[in-house]
């Protein structure tokens, strides 16, 4: 075999690439699972969030409360700091990041979770899912039982 052909047969070209994607004989829908749990899809499935909450679902065993107090304390050294702000994210940015900064209005900002949630909503579509809001509302009952034991000393 040549040297050129072992090269050939070692290394693909754009041109190789293009003919394996033109084999494909799929339609192209606006959202396809393309390896387990890994989606692609387009901007009108972003959009939709009946389709993402099917879709990103966040587990409802994950114990996402044991963030609660560092992400919080993260958020308010970050803001304390000269021009202090912060991103945080998620994969949808509507259950897993809200969820944290419904914590950290809570814990620093001494918000009740429902006003919290009022506030939030005002700004951003979120939707922690039902694991998530019954961690907050353990949290809203902590945070309303030591606001009351420090008013009684």
């Amino acid at each position: 075999m040549s040297a050129e052909k072992v090269k050939r047969t070692e290394y693909l070209s754009v041109k190789d690439l293009q003919k394996l994607l033109d084999s494909c004989k799929l339609h192209l829908g606006q959202i396809d699972e393309v390896w387990p749990n890994i989606y692609i899809g387009n901007v009108a499935v972003a959009q939709n969030k009946t389709a993402l909450l099917k879709l990103a679902d966040d587990s409802t065993h994950f114990d996402l409360d044991v963030y609660f107090q560092p992400a919080a304390d993260f958020i308010q050294k970050a803001l304390k700091s000269p021009d202090g702000k912060v991103l945080v994210h998620c994969i949808m940015g509507m259950s897993r990041s809200s969820t944290l900064v419904l914590a950290y209005l809570m814990i620093h900002r001494q918000l009740p979770l429902k006003r919290a949630l009022q506030k939030l909503i005002q700004k951003r579509a979120i939707y922690p899912n039902r694991n998530f809001l019954a961690l907050l509302l353990d949290l809203d009952l902590q945070l309303t039982r030591k606001e009351k034991s420090c008013q009684i000393l």
